[in-house]
């Protein structure tokens, strides 16, 4: 069972550097810093986008509307500390013993 919670802190962990790659590629094609013809990164957007929209989706459409500001992210990257945090709290110790 404990190998079971660390696969799903495993998860958590790759899920929060999924999230952070996506919002600094975000960026980047924002600014026009790279270039989305070329096919690896137009596939690397592409692949990001599909992994984190359906979990950003919800969360963008509780936040009210900050302008040209997304801080979506953000939150979901606070509610996977939380959830992980939580996780560290009450199920873990509750495996060792």
């Amino acid at each position: 069972m404990l190998s079971l919670a660390l696969l799903i802190d495993k998860i958590i962990d790759i899920y929060t550097w999924i999230v952070i790659a996506s919002a600094i590629m975000s960026w980047l094609v924002a600014f026009g810093v790279v270039n989305t013809r070329n096919q690896f990164i137009n596939w690397l957007v592409e692949f990001l986008y599909r992994i984190t929209e359906p979990v950003l989706r919800p969360i963008r459409r509780v936040l009210p509307n900050l302008g040209g500001v997304d801080i979506s992210p953000v939150i979901l990257l606070l509610g996977l500390f939380f959830i992980r945090s939580l996780l560290w709290e009450y199920v873990w110790p509750a495996l060792v013993r």
